[in-house]
C-alpha cells in the first residue's frame, strides 16, 4: 500500500510541478506585452532552473534508484525555466541583465561541479548523499526566493506581483513531494519540499489578507497612485512641466 501511495503522490507531484512551472506564463505574457520586466525579479527563475537541474540529476537511476518521477518533472522544468530566463534577459534592463548573467554563470558552475564530482569521485550511497544534499539545499533556496516578493507584498499591501495561481501551485507541489519523500523515506525530497509547503501556506495567507487591497499610495499632489503606475505618472508630470516651460 505504501508503495502504491508513493507512486500516486509522485505522479500527482509531477502534475502539480508542471503547473508550477507553467504558472509564470501569465507574468511573462505581461512582460512581453509591456516590453519590460517592471518590478518582477529574475532571481526566482534562475534559482528554479538550478534546482531543476540538480533535482533531475538526483533522480537519475545511477544516482538515486526509484526516483525517476523526480527526473521527469524536473527535466521538463529545466526546459520551461530556460525559456523564462532567456525571455527575462531579453526584456530586462542592462543592470538586471548583468546580475542575471552572473547568476547563470554561477548556476552552471555549481551544477557542473556537482555532476563531475558525483560521477568521477563518488559511488553508490556516497553519490546519492552528495547529490541529495546539493539538490535539497537549492530546493530550499528556490522555495525561499519568493521571500523578496513577500516582503514587497507586505510593504505595498498589494498582491500584484505575487500571482495567486503561482502561490497555489507552489503549495500543492511542495505538499505532494513532501508526502512523496516521507513515504519513500527520502529526506532529500521530504525536507526541502516540507519547507516549500510551509512557505506556500504563508503566501496563500498573505494573498487572503491583501487581495482586496490595491496598495495605493499618495503622490506629491495628494492624489491616489496605484502601484505600478508611478513611472507613467512621473512621465506625464514631466511632459506637462516641459510644456509649461516652453510657453
Amino acid at each position: 500500500m505504501a508503495a502504491v501511495l508513493h507512486s500516486v503522490f509522485g505522479i500527482f507531484g509531477d502534475f502539480t510541478g508542471l503547473f508550477l512551472f507553467l504558472a509564470p506564463m501569465i507574468t511573462f505574457k505581461r512582460i512581453i506585452q509591456n516590453k519590460g520586466t517592471e518590478q518582477f525579479s529574475g532571481i526566482p527563475y534562475v534559482m528554479t532552473l538550478l534546482n531543476c537541474l540538480l533535482s533531475a540529476w538526483y533522480g537519475l537511476p545511477f544516482v538515486s534508484p526509484n526516483n525517476i518521477l523526480v527526473t521527469v518533472v524536473n527535466g521538463v522544468g529545466t526546459v520551461i525555466e530556460s525559456i523564462y530566463v532567456i525571455t527575462f534577459l531579453i526584456f530586462s534592463s542592462k543592470k538586471e541583465k548583468i546580475k542575471i548573467l552572473g547568476l547563470i554563470a554561477a548556476m552552471l558552475a555549481i551544477f557542473g561541479s556537482v555532476a563531475l564530482v558525483s560521477v568521477l569521485a563518488l559511488h553508490h550511497q556516497k553519490r546519492k548523499v552528495f547529490c541529495g544534499f546539493a539538490a535539497a539545499i537549492f530546493s530550499v533556496i528556490m522555495y525561499a526566493s519568493p521571500l523578496s516578493v513577500i516582503r514587497l507584498v507586505m510593504k505595498t499591501r498589494s498582491v500584484e506581483y505575487m500571482p495567486f495561481f503561482l502561490s497555489l501551485c507552489s503549495f500543492l507541489c511542495g505538499t505532494s513531494w513532501f508526502v512523496y519523500g516521507l513515504l519513500g523515506k527520502d529526506p532529500f525530497v521530504a525536507v526541502p519540499n516540507g519547507f516549500g509547503c510551509a512557505l506556500g501556506i504563508v503566501q496563500l495567507i498573505l494573498y487572503a489578507v491583501y487581495c482586496g487591497d490595491k496598495g495605493s499610495k499618495k503622490t506629491s499632489d495628494g492624489s491616489s497612485l496605484e502601484m505600478g503606475q508611478g513611472n507613467k505618472a512621473n512621465h506625464d508630470q514631466k511632459q506637462v512641466s516641459n510644456q509649461e516651460d516652453s510657453m
